[in-house]
């Protein structure tokens, strides 16, 4: 089977505050991440300064941080970050969110 997402992501269940995580891609260039963020939680803001990062959500709705900004994403959405910039996700629903997290090129 080619899509990796289904089964990837079945075994994520995280509780209030949680986060769980699953690696979708590995190769020697990109990393696609899976994450899901039970209610309340928060992935603290950080920065690759060699790699691009994008985030892919892709069910519920994500508060995506980046520097000073917070701006709530719907699923479907895509939202870039540049290298150096600090960015993070805070679910502020009552549902549990999931996204992807695609890191290129892997830093070496």
């Amino acid at each position: 089977m080619l899509d990796r997402y289904a089964d990837a992501i079945d075994e994520l269940e995280p509780g209030d505050d949680e986060i769980e995580t699953t690696e979708l891609v590995v190769t020697d260039d990109v990393l696609v991440k899976a994450f899901a963020l039970g209610p309340g939680a928060e992935l603290e803001p950080h920065e690759h300064a060699d790699s691009t990062n994008v985030f892919h959500v892709l069910e519920g709705s994500i508060t995506v941080i980046r520097d000073d900004e917070r701006e709530r994403i719907d699923a479907p959405g895509v939202v870039p970050h540049e290298r150096g910039i600090d960015h993070g996700a805070h679910n502020e629903t009552d549902e549990t969110v999931i996204f992807t997290a695609s890191l290129c090129p892997l830093p070496g």
